[in-house]
């Protein structure tokens, strides 16, 4: 966050020994108003822009204080039936506008703000809700009743005779890259093992949108140009089975973002092409030469950048990221590539942050982030994480506070909601987390949750995948990479206190009805100016909410309770 700049006061000639006391008194008043004058204006800055478009229809916060909220009524038409699936940052239909190369046009291309839509995404006809969890995992309502196909079990267990890590929980999260339809992370939850699943949007197989239908996480992405939107060191293990990634392609780029996400003494696991080359070259149209040089090519970058082979048999081949700064040391040479990042070079950044061809190398004073260093699943869950000292305020006691704090919360949450806890909840987003407390004091009941860091705020995401929860970046003036309707429940803490100042009310509660199931919730703590502001739009969104109080009976904060309706589109042939 840009911070403001301090003013200068000017400073009295030291020639002057005495001055008046009534030239002393007018100063200061003068000084008193002016200085009052700026925090008010900055206050209602602050407060104040809820929604650019409604300015002129809500009282301000000092005015709140004395008269009830005043909203003027809000509406926002039905999208046309073909926006059900719409996607507004990575749109098919603004593909043509950027490369291909790379396939660039598959990443992040949010619409500029007179090409924002301001209506409500409706469900396809016929739209039913999900079957519910575990029953989810092996079939589900997409656009048809689908069976998924079992035999995965095999290939995970072949996987955990080679990476006894899997079992005994040292493993805890991963991320599974071009994942199909997520059963491999699907496979994985009975495991112990939370796995993010990443694919980019498709104009056909939407492999996010079912994934997450069947209540196994997943996110739109692709590894392209730009970095992942997660810290380095996040993920105890990657995975790829015929992902169709070009690993050797662009210097190993792609690799090298790989190297980034994943944590010191980290797994990376392909299957499929060029893997087992000297049996399958023939089913995969091309010569065993050919494969066998893509194979060396791959095994030389991995090498490069300090991964060793860690297990092969089959189809399936295990490298380990080394965790010794010795290798990485290697890499200071600027005659090497890939060579090792300088200091320039933020590990973290990861919001629209080009991809850098450089090994980013693990931070030699961390000492307890490697893989082996960590406690196991799931102590790991309750220690504090060296990490956090990295965070403004942040400590093992600020950690346990965070964690007390959100077991009370988390309690009272199910006396206001009692489906919390249930079969009924599935996918959950924490939208605006500090250490993922929410996420951690509901950890043994029957839902995931998606633990959203802005990347406007400190950065606390590498304290939350830690602690063996996943989570991304993301900023809330822009829409959230996923498809309509994919959560089950959204919990708001202060977001609105935090972002209205760059972000258009209006635009933030559209896009959470985007991505909120028919008939799922919203929990949401805010001041109470910010929750009589959303209460008075719900009807807009078509939300049913009441207000209720917080654990502690607060004035200052209160909690709306909201269920979104189910409704279809009442006309095909609506416009935007």
């Amino acid at each position: 966050m840009k911070q403001k700049d301090e003013r200068n006061q000017p400073q009295p000639d030291k020639g002057f020994k005495i001055v008046p006391a009534t030239l002393l008194v007018f100063t200061l008043c003068g000084l008193s108003f002016y200085l009052g004058g700026i925090f008010n204006s900055e206050k209602n800055i602050f407060e104040g822009k809820i929604v650019q478009e409604l300015s002129k229809a809500v009282s301000s916060p000092k005015e709140s204080a004395v008269q009830p909220l005043q909203i003027k009524t809000v509406s926002f038409p039905e999208c046309s039936i073909d926006y059900q699936d719409y996607t507004p940052c990575t749109d098919p239909r603004r593909w043509k506008k950027y490369g291909y190369r790379r396939l660039t046009f598959l990443e992040r291309h949010c619409p500029p703000l007179f090409e924002r839509t301001e209506c409500l995404v409706p469900p396809p006809n016929g739209y039913k809700p999900p079957i519910r969890w575990p029953k989810s995992r092996d079939e589900c309502w997409y656009r048809w009743w689908y069976y998924v196909p079992k035999g995965v079990g095999a290939y995970v267990n072949l996987m955990q005779d080679l990476i006894p890590e899997m079992r005994d929980g040292t493993i805890r999260t991963a991320i599974d890259t071009g994942c199909g339809v997520a059963s491999w992370g699907g496979d994985l939850l009975d495991r112990g093992i939370l796995t993010i699943s990443l694919a980019p949007r498709d104009n056909h197989e939407a492999q996010v949108q079912f994934a997450l239908e069947r209540g196994i996480p997943a996110i739109l992405g692709v590894i392209s140009t730009q970095r992942l939107p997660f810290p380095s060191s996040s993920f105890d293990m990657a995975h790829c089975s015929r992902c169709l990634i070009p690993w050797t392609e662009f210097g190993g780029i792609y690799l090298l973002e790989v190297h980034r996400i994943l944590r010191p003494g980290g797994f990376w696991v392909l299957s499929g092409p060029p893997i087992n080359y000297e049996h399958r070259y023939l089913g995969w149209n091309t010569t065993e030469e050919e494969q066998r040089a893509v194979y060396e090519k791959l095994q030389d970058l991995l090498s490069s950048m300090c991964f060793t082979v860690y297990a092969k048999q089959d189809d399936i081949a295990v490298w380990q990221k080394s965790s010794d700064n010795s290798c990485y040391d290697k890499l200071a040479s600027p005659d090497l590539y890939p060579a090792k990042c300088d200091d320039s070079i933020e590990p973290d950044s990861a919001w629209y942050t080009p991809l850098r061809p450089c090994v980013v190398a693990p931070i030699p004073k961390l000492k307890r982030t490697s893989l082996d260093s960590l406690p196991k699943w799931p102590e790991r869950l309750k220690a504090a994480p060296e990490r956090i000292s990295d965070v403004p305020g942040g400590s093992g006691n600020a950690l346990k506070q965070d964690d007390s704090k959100w077991k009370v919360r988390a309690e009272h949450y199910k006396k206001l909601h009692p489906a919390l806890g249930t079969d009924q909840i599935r996918n959950v987003m924490d939208m605006n987390t500090v250490f993922g407390g929410l996420a951690a004091a509901l950890i043994d009941d029957p839902f995931w949750v998606m633990n959203v860091v802005s990347s406007y705020t400190a950065n606390t995401l590498p304290v939350i995948f830690d602690r063996g929860l996943i989570g991304t970046y993301h900023d809330w003036c822009e829409a959230f990479s996923t498809y309509p309707r994919t959560y089950d429940l959204l919990h708001v803490d202060g977001l609105f206190t935090a972002e209205s100042h760059r972000c258009e009310m209006k635009y933030m509660l559209l896009e959470m009805d985007r991505i909120l199931r028919p008939e799922g919730h919203v929990l949401m703590r805010e001041s109470r100016y910010f929750i009589d502001a959303v209460d008075a739009m719900a009807k807009a969104v078509r939300w049913n909410c009441r207000k209720e109080d917080t654990e502690d009976g607060s004035e200052k904060e209160k909690i709306l309770v909201c269920q979104k309706t189910l409704w279809y589109s009442s006309n095909n042939n609506n416009t935007r």
